[in-house]
């Protein structure tokens, strides 16, 4: 939680948390992710949606949950939410209905995209935003699909890997390049010439799918934002998004050292508490440094990306490649100081451990951003 949060940005954390808890407990995430397909149930969305999850990102002029006007005031609170996403190892896709409806927002206001950001933000269609991993190193990336004009249509083709609820969504963002430029489609899921292959994944109730595109045709109106802005919105995306995939691996890394100092403090041996030991209270205050300076990381990039700042993706790649390191140390230090019962299937340290192994390999990896950093100052 942010030190200067609001007293509204507070409460909002406390109604999140207790309705994740409520509704989605850890205890009872191994049987969602066994039951269900999807890793979540789509009743249960439409409840989180009406709490505004899902259209934190757009104006309350369109119809969302956002602060006023076409920037990211809101994009702090949607890094509250998913902090206790994080937390909780929750289910649903926060990350993609976020993006799609700020993408949607910065559109041409018509009755379609009208319709798209009411069914968004009600819950009532699960979007994915296709951009495609396993390319080139992401931050630089471009999309994997390539569109070709066909007459009045365009014709799509390549794989987008990874790609989150992507074999469960109604619909899809998709970005595209189309000649040298970049532009953004919403196409309908079931498409003739689009094979939607689901992939294994390490979250248990986090999915993602592989999405080949094999001449798929869609209708020119298909295009929601055109060449002219399409390239500067696709950076924007990337933003966003590991903004709150790094908000999620603080709440997971937040959580585990929480379980696990009160653990040490109730465990004994040789007649006195884990936490007495010196070499304990060592790694209990690193953990608590990393996980300070984590949140402070995720900050700075919240504040940039809302701002629009140039500095904005140098502060996005400096939380993605500190938080994705320092997540996965204090979750991996969580389980060796819980010893064996730590790496049973029974403890709850390993579903978070799978959280933040997924969220540091996806939208660009430490070592990744790592680069893109060295990049844009120059090195």
């Amino acid at each position: 939680m942010r030190f200067d949060a609001s007293d509204e940005q507070r409460q909002l954390g406390v109604t999140t948390r207790r309705f994740l808890e409520s509704t989605v407990p850890v205890s009872g995430l191994r049987l969602l992710g066994e039951k269900n397909p999807a890793g979540f149930d789509r009743d249960w969305w439409r409840r989180a949606a009406d709490l505004g999850w899902a259209s934190l990102l757009v104006p309350e002029t369109l119809g969302g949950s956002g602060a006023p006007g076409a920037g990211l005031a809101s994009l702090a609170d949607l890094a509250i939410v998913a902090e206790e996403y994080g937390r909780g190892v929750a289910p649903g896709p926060l990350l993609p209905a976020s993006v799609a409806a700020w993408t949607l927002a910065q559109a041409e206001q018509s009755e379609n995209v009208g319709a798209a950001l009411d069914a968004i933000g009600a819950g009532e269609a699960v979007w994915a935003w296709v951009r495609g991993e396993g390319g080139d190193p992401w931050p630089q990336s471009p999309p994997s699909v390539r569109a070709v004009p066909a007459g009045n249509a365009l014709s799509l083709t390549g794989t987008a890997g990874a790609v989150e609820s992507g074999a469960d969504a109604d619909r899809l963002l998709v970005a595209v390049c189309l000649g040298d430029d970049v532009a953004h489609l919403a196409v309908p899921a079931e498409l003739a010439g689009l094979e939607r292959r689901r992939v294994s994944s390490l979250d248990l109730v986090r999915r993602h799918a592989d999405l080949h595109f094999d001449g798929a045709v869609v209708p020119r109106t298909a295009v929601v934002i055109g060449v002219d802005r399409g390239r500067a919105l696709l950076e924007r995306q990337g933003h966003i998004a590991n903004v709150v995939q790094c908000a999620e691996m603080v709440g997971a890394a937040s959580r585990s050292f929480a379980m696990t100092l009160a653990y040490a403090t109730e465990r004994y041996s040789f007649g006195r508490p884990l936490a007495s030991y010196q070499e304990l209270k060592h790694r209990f205050a690193d953990m608590k440094l990393w996980l300070e300076a984590s949140e402070a990381a995720v900050e700075a990039a919240v504040a940039a990306v809302a701002a629009d700042a140039p500095e904005a993706a140098a502060r996005v790649s400096t939380a993605k490649l500190y938080v994705g390191r320092a997540a996965a140390d204090v979750v991996q230090d969580c389980i060796q100081i819980h010893g064996g019962i730590g790496v049973t299937w029974e403890h709850d340290l390993h579903l978070y451990l799978r959280r933040v192994t997924t969220g540091r390999q996806l939208m660009g990896t430490p070592a990744e951003h790592t680069e893109h950093l060295a990049s844009l100052l120059g090195l």
